[in-house]
């Protein structure tokens, strides 16, 4: 298995006209997950991935089930629960460019999520372990089978990638901060964005707060700057990768999870460091221009062709 995650996914609710949500009076449904949007980035790329999760017995969490399995993710390790209902929240666009999120996922069932619910087996043969912030940030339970995560990848030198995916609704600042720092003290390979470093370190500038986390001993920090691209250091490289223009952003969110399918893809395919970080980029402006949080993810003729039409671009003017 090149990529295993733990996390929720769930059902995003929409209306389907722009406005103040009390004035909606239909939706549109779609499934969001951070670490699964990761997963199916990677699974179009070719490479093979794994979910581990809890879902609603319910019509919620089969279609979840159904939806990520058929995009070729091993779900074999996600378990329906009928004690618990699957997380769903409602997306509010209120007018282009301001959004507002509203979350119904206390007491789901990737909330009761715990240790005793990873396979140390399954663990094992993954050559990447990914972890965002949103799952420790669920519950206590939810938290420690992070940590168990962390424990069981260490032992089978399964390498760690952190995307601290910050998510302040979820969970007190100081509890936030304390563990995501320590999840990053443990990891290998660091996401942040700007945001993320401003939180943790008190700078959004991307050199200082990436020599931060290579303090903590991670061994390869990539900053994600929007559209600017992304700025990556390792103990004695570091460079800034361009980003890819797109005529318009569609739809933002899921970038930072394409960015991560991207980056994953080019290091499993041994690319060198800088091509891996090209890769990211270019994965996540093709996200943008689709309105999904994975609807947009590529296959790789398409990734190569988005690549090579911009540099051609790039070339002829």
């Amino acid at each position: 298995m090149d990529v295993i995650a733990i996390g929720e996914t769930m059902i995003q609710f929409s209306p389907q006209s722009q406005g103040l949500m009390r004035h909606a009076d239909s939706y549109t449904a779609k499934i969001a997950g951070a670490e699964t949007n990761t997963l199916i980035g990677l699974a179009r790329l070719g490479h093979s991935t794994g979910w581990i999760s809890k879902l609603g017995d319910d019509e919620f969490g089969r279609r979840i089930l159904m939806s990520i399995r058929g995009e070729g993710v091993d779900t074999s390790q996600v378990r329906l629960d009928p004690g618990f209902r699957t997380g769903t929240f409602f997306k509010e666009i209120i007018r282009e460019g301001e959004v507002r999120i509203q979350y119904y996922r206390e007491n789901s069932a990737a909330s009761t999520l715990e240790p005793g619910d990873i396979q140390e087996s399954y663990i094992e043969k993954a050559a990447y372990l990914l972890i965002t912030g949103i799952t420790p940030a669920l519950s206590l339970s939810a938290k420690e089978t992070i940590f168990q995560s962390i424990k069981l990848a260490k032992k089978h030198d399964v390498k760690i990638v952190f995307d601290p995916n910050l998510r302040k609704k979820l969970w007190d600042e100081k509890i936030a901060k304390q563990t995501l720092l320590e999840i990053a003290g443990q990891s290998d390979v660091i996401l942040p964005g700007l945001s993320e470093g401003e939180f943790l370190f008190g700078t959004s500038d991307p050199e200082k707060m990436a020599a931060s986390f290579l303090q903590l001993g991670a061994s390869l920090v990539v900053v994600k700057t929007g559209k600017e691209g992304a700025y990556y250091a390792q103990e004695h490289t570091s460079g800034y990768v361009k980003g890819f223009d797109v005529e318009r952003v569609v739809d933002p969110v899921g970038a930072g999870d394409s960015f991560a399918a991207g980056l994953l893809s080019g290091l499993l395919e041994n690319e060198s460091i800088d091509d891996a970080v090209k890769r990211a980029c270019a994965m996540g402006a093709i996200t943008v221009t689709v309105k999904g949080d994975y609807e947009g993810l590529p296959d790789m003729k398409r990734l190569e062709q988005f690549m090579s039409s911009v540099e051609n671009e790039d070339i002829s003017r």
